[in-house]
């Protein structure tokens, strides 16, 4: 795809770095995404439409992603080391949410330790950056949301095709009884012509019969 499909895809970026902050926002920008950046995890979970139980947002009275994410998002990329929040529990709490799971997830760090980033892999993260992150990594990001748009799209179609297949089956129905019907007509009618000439092979039969004697 070219720069229009690209510039479709929307990214949603986190750091608590300043610097950071506007270096990814300059990299994506350069690779023709649409991007948001917040700088701590709770700001993503709220632009995502998820808050914390304990700490519930006061001007919505439920907790729905589908109901409050105005913008779709196509990936989240975040910092691994944040106050609070950091970017492995954020990992956590989307892949833990039936709405959200299936939004890819990139993890940044500064540090290289093994065990952070085959943890981060292992809660369902698709790359893992060591910073300062390069125009050549974000080149791995478009497979990871075109791989996703595949399966939403999969998925719409089966439940498109299950929601289908039922009324097809009641067309098909419909339209095959009247010659169903026909045909059980026909059947009524050959066994009728058989008894009527059975009948009147046995009335010949006798009266043949009482001729000879």
């Amino acid at each position: 795809m070219g720069m229009a499909a690209d510039s479709q895809f929307h990214v949603l970026a986190v750091d608590d770095s300043l610097i950071d902050r506007k270096l990814i926002e300059r990299l994506l920008k350069t690779s023709l995404y649409q991007v948001t950046t917040v700088d701590s995890s709770s700001k993503a979970l709220e632009f995502l439409g998820l808050y914390e139980a304990d700490t519930p947002n006061p001007r919505i009275p439920s907790i729905s992603p589908n109901n409050h994410r105005e913008v779709e998002v196509n990936l989240v990329i975040t910092d691994y080391c944040m106050p609070g929040m950091t970017g492995y529990d954020l990992l956590k709490k989307i892949k833990e949410s039936s709405s959200l799971k299936n939004i890819p997830m990139v993890i940044m760090s500064s540090e290289n330790v093994p065990s952070r980033i085959s943890g981060c892999l292992e809660e369902g993260a698709e790359e893992f950056f060591l910073k300062p992150v390069r125009l050549s990594d974000l080149h791995k990001l478009r497979s990871h949301i075109m791989k996703t748009k595949f399966k939403d799209q999969n998925k719409k179609q089966e439940k498109l095709e299950k929601q289908e297949k039922p009324e097809k089956q009641e067309e098909k129905a419909t339209f095959l009884s009247p010659g169903v019907q026909e045909q059980e007509e026909g059947q009524q009618q050959q066994q009728q012509l058989l008894q009527q000439q059975q009948s009147s092979n046995n009335k010949r039969k006798a009266i043949d019969e009482g001729v000879s004697s």
